[in-house]
């Protein structure tokens, strides 16, 4: 029986990827419907999103440290909840970077790169919902294969666009803002693998 009160951190993960969701869409709606106006807008809509986030990870946090007794070691608790905040903060980032570069047009890499950023945010919401029951699912494996596939892809999609950036721009501020943007992009990718790669790590040393 569940004790009165009892924190359930599994629940706590999920609602973390599901703010990191929140602001890839958000992000996703600003690129394909980018001005000035939107943009500033967005950007307070996104902070909110990122201070929520922080308020969910300090909570599950502050709960960790009052716990005697939890479902993982607390280490793992403690990194997971990191890494999936780094997801909402590397989102947060690209749109900051638009903002601070001054960026009048979204170039259509750049849409296509954060589709597979929702994508792998979408299947990592439901790995997480799977981990709680992860020694008898038969689901989370392949999900944490999906987002390490996307991944994959974000990689060779982030070469091939830099590459292509070079060597049809001539403008040098140009290349230098999109150069960073799409790294930024694919920081976010990368965060989404960190976070899998985690709880494979977890589910390896609780089997």
């Amino acid at each position: 029986m569940a004790r009165r009160n009892e924190f359930d951190y599994f629940d706590g993960f999920v609602r973390l990827a599901e703010y990191s969701l929140k602001a890839a869409k958000l992000l996703d709606e600003t690129f394909k419907n980018f001005n000035k106006e939107t943009l500033q807008k967005n950007m307070v809509t996104m902070h909110e999103i990122e201070h929520s986030a922080d308020l969910e990870a300090h909570e599950i946090t502050k709960r960790l440290a009052k716990e005697f007794i939890t479902p993982i070691e607390r280490e793992d608790i403690l990194l997971l909840v990191h890494k999936i905040d780094d997801i909402t903060d590397c989102i947060e980032d690209v749109l900051l970077h638009m903002y601070m570069y001054n960026v009048r047009v979204i170039k259509e890499d750049a849409i296509k790169f954060l589709e597979l950023i929702l994508a792998a945010c979408e299947e990592l919401i439901a790995a997480f919902k799977e981990f709680k029951n992860f020694r008898k699912s038969k689901e989370i494996r392949n999900k944490i294969i999906y987002v390490n596939k996307l991944e994959e892809e974000g990689d060779n999609l982030y070469t091939e666009i830099v590459r292509k950036l070079h060597l049809t721009s001539l403008d040098a501020i140009e290349i230098m803002t999109w150069t960073i943007a799409y790294n930024r992009l694919e920081s976010c990718s990368d965060a989404c693998e960190e976070a899998v790669n985690v709880i494979e790590s977890i589910m390896m040393k609780n089997m």
